[in-house]
């Protein structure tokens, strides 16, 4: 094992504050300890010395939930492409390093406090479309409603989505198409999904707007910053999708989106 010697820059803001980077020296840090890891030996230090720890969220810190969004020396998660912040190492840096830490940075992702944001954004988006209504009552046989296996894996991989808005840190734009249509993709793709599939595109796209993301100008840096690897080619299925369901809607064959459109 060997101990690393960092000096950390950290975001510190109270939420709507103005913020600034706080020089922070984290010295004798193992490097077999994860990134969150080491953030809780300097806020051991911190409250020890009677000084206010940095706020950060965390939850699984197994990869899965995708709330230990931040943004690392620029990059989302940091430099470890594929991994999330709680599974990046600290023997991906080197003793003397200076490492730039903040939240991510998007108008819809509002700052709380220090490197967390507000990503209910993402919640309403869900509850505009993410889901199927299925009537309650005995559950189906499993192979009820036969399912391909091409249709199945390309469901999964829209599945990976943990929805850490890494895709929004990432995109200049800060844009949120990667993530909805990864959403939208996954019940898109299966035979549950279609009866609601053109509204649920709509009113995930639409609800999307309103939250203030900006716009795709396919550029990658989502598929590139996202932990899970999710493809850009369900932007392009989603797009495919938009288009047709707002046809159908102008021509009145859509159910009307609640809370959207004219």
């Amino acid at each position: 094992m060997s101990l690393l010697n960092l000096h950390l820059k950290v975001w510190r803001q109270n939420g709507s504050q103005p913020g600034h980077f706080q020089d922070i020296e984290a010295p004798e840090i193992p490097d077999h300890a994860s990134f969150l890891e080491m953030m809780d030996i300097v806020n051991e230090r911190l409250i020890s010395k009677g000084e206010d720890p940095v706020a950060f969220d965390h939850d699984c810190r197994e990869g899965i939930c995708g709330m230990c969004s931040m943004q690392i020396n620029g990059v989302p998660h940091g430099p470890e492409k594929a991994t999330t912040t709680c599974q990046l190492h600290m023997r991906k840096f080197r003793t003397g390093d200076t490492i730039w830490i903040e939240p991510f940075r998007a108008r819809a992702f509002p700052v709380l406090k220090d490197l967390m944001v507000d990503r209910t954004a993402f919640d309403r988006i869900q509850q505009a479309g993410g889901f199927v209504t299925v009537r309650t009552g005995a559950p189906q046989d499993a192979n009820a409603l036969p399912i391909g296996k091409e249709v199945a894996d390309a469901a999964m991989d829209a599945a990976e989505c943990i929805g850490c808005g890494a895709c929004v840190a990432a995109c200049k734009n800060a844009s949120a198409m990667l993530f909805v249509s990864a959403k939208a993709g996954q019940l898109n793709s299966l035979p549950q999904g279609q009866p609601e599939k053109d509204r649920r595109t709509l009113g995930m796209v639409r609800q999307m707007d309103k939250e203030g993301f900006g716009n795709c100008t396919n550029q990658y840096e989502c598929e590139a910053a996202c932990p899970k690897g999710i493809s850009v080619r369900w932007i392009t299925k989603l797009n495919r999708d938009y288009a047709l369901a707002s046809v159908k809607e102008a021509f009145g064959n859509t159910p009307k989106v609640a809370g959207g459109g004219d």
